[in-house]
């Protein structure tokens, strides 16, 4: 029974943390128009701009401004 009830917990944790979303800043390298998104990007197209992953949508909007130039 207990062993249960500790596996139980324990697939609860893995289940609550992969649903917590990073947010990264990335710019589309051809463009160079940013934007907030919720995965690392992985091709080609788009480079990760600013040096962390920010935990709310909300931040990583703000720091838009600072940390990306985009071409006018």
């Amino acid at each position: 029974m207990l062993a249960k009830l500790i596996a139980g917990v324990l697939g609860a944790a893995f289940v609550t943390s992969g649903a917590m979303a990073d947010y990264y800043i990335v710019q589309e390298k051809t463009s160079k128009k940013c934007t907030v998104v919720d995965k690392r990007p992985t091709d080609n197209t788009w480079v990760q701009v600013g040096p962390v992953a920010f935990k709310n949508r909300a931040d990583a909007e703000k720091q838009v401004p600072v940390v990306c130039k985009e071409k006018n």
